[in-house]
């Protein structure tokens, strides 16, 4: 099995994480951010990556030191996890409706860190998280796992649903582009035979 783990500690947050590519979407989520477990824990279910992660932080301030370091987190784990990234098809995305709400994530696994966000809210905060901060985490997400990445809310009104969508369609996403190509179980998904800074 594809596993990786990470312990971060700041003078802000302490975070454990534990992921496993090859799960069957089974998690243990706590941040003291409601919502944003209730997301994380979407994350895990609908990638199949089972998904362990227990964080203090500094609350008392506001969410976002907690939100960006768990991002930050899980990619790393994302990262050992995938190792040299040997096999995997790279490449994938998914339109993921909720209700009213259609969002596209498309990514590419390269080594190439890069956020396209193109998702608007019409409210400050979900539960007590502030809207802006799920920015941060897909931000902090893919730098640290090596993902070039683009979320495109494409239509929707009701602010959870968007941001839900967001979270499914990512999910959606990294379970096809991690999944090993028989055909190329061998070898790495590049013309250059590495990746990081290539094409």
């Amino acid at each position: 099995m594809r596993a990786g783990s990470v312990k971060r500690k700041t003078n802000e947050t302490e975070i454990e994480v534990q992921l496993n590519l090859d799960g069957t979407g089974v998690y243990d989520v706590h941040t003291g951010i409601g919502f944003l477990d209730h997301m994380l824990e979407q994350l895990s279910r609908h990638s199949l990556m089972d998904l362990k992660l227990h964080a203090k932080g500094d609350l008392h301030i506001d969410f976002h030191h907690t939100t960006e370091d768990s991002g930050i987190a899980i990619g790393e784990a994302f990262a050992k996890a995938l190792g040299d990234l040997k096999g995997i098809r790279r490449y994938a995305s998914a339109h993921i409706p909720m209700d009213e709400t259609l969002t596209r994530v498309a990514l590419d696994i390269s080594n190439r860190p890069y956020l396209i966000w193109k998702v608007h809210f019409t409210r400050d905060k979900l539960g007590d998280m502030d809207t802006e901060l799920f920015k941060e985490w897909f931000q902090a997400f893919a730098q640290a796992a090596g993902i070039t990445l683009h979320v495109e809310n494409l239509y929707g009104t009701n602010n959870h649903h968007i941001i839900e969508s967001c979270f499914k369609a990512l999910a959606r996403a990294l379970r096809d582009a991690i999944e090993i190509d028989p055909r190329r179980a061998d070898a790495i998904p590049s013309t250059k035979g590495t990746l990081g800074g290539s094409l």
